[in-house]
C-alpha cells in the first residue's frame, strides 16, 4: 500500500496508467481505521491488478476537497487519472469495496 500525500498524489494517482484505488482516511476517523485491515487484505488479493494507495486527509484537506471527498471513509477508484467510482461512509464496506474492484478488473 503506497501512502500518498499532496506532493505525490499527482504522480502516483493522477498520472498513473491503469486503475488506482485511493483510501481516503484521517487520524480522527475511527471507521477509517476499522476498515484499514480489510483494505490491506484486498490489496493482498488484487494488488497485482490494481494499484492501492492511501491518503491521510488530515494533512491534505485542500486536495481532498478538490477531489470532491466530502465524507470519510471514502474509497475511490481512478483509471488513467480520472475518478471512475467511489464509496463513502456507510457504503464503504469490505463487500462493497470488493464488488467495486471486481467491476474494473
Amino acid at each position: 500500500m503506497i501512502s500518498v500525500d499532496k506532493d505525490t498524489f499527482e504522480s502516483e494517482v493522477l498520472q498513473a496508467e491503469g486503475y488506482v484505488l485511493v483510501d481516503y482516511w484521517s487520524d480522527g476517523c475511527e471507521p477509517c481505521k476499522a476498515l484499514m485491515p480489510d483494505i490491506m487484505e484486498l490489496k493482498e488479493q488484487y494488488g497485482d491488478k490494481i494499484k492501492f494507495t492511501k491518503l491521510n486527509t488530515t494533512q491534505a484537506r485542500r486536495l481532498a476537497i478538490k477531489e470532491k471527498v466530502l465524507g470519510l471513509p471514502t474509497i475511490a477508484i481512478y483509471n488513467n487519472g480520472a475518478k471512475v467510482d467511489e464509496l463513502t461512509k456507510d457504503d464503504a464496506t469490505r463487500a462493497n469495496i470488493e464488488s467495486m474492484i471486481k467491476k474494473y478488473l
